[in-house]
């Protein structure tokens, strides 16, 4: 479980870089907007379609949260 801290600070990272991109400036160190789940914080397994890391979508997906999405039986 990620910090609160971790978590506030990445969004602001993100909200700055989006406020560069706008203003079409070149965004100062690219490479430190990190994606992490608005859930739980988490930056590996990361999908960008949705925001969220695997964990938190397997769980939002199997309670029926996300449109769209359920689960697949074979």
């Amino acid at each position: 479980m990620a910090r609160t801290a971790i978590l506030v600070k990445n969004r602001r990272k993100k909200e700055k870089a989006a406020k560069q991109h706008a203003e079409s400036k070149k965004i100062t160190f690219p490479t430190r907007v990190y994606n992490r789940c608005e859930l739980c914080g988490k930056n590996h397994g990361y999908m960008r379609k949705f925001g969220i890391c695997r964990i938190c979508f397997r769980e939002l997906a199997s309670e029926g949260k996300i449109m769209g999405v359920k689960k697949s039986s074979w």
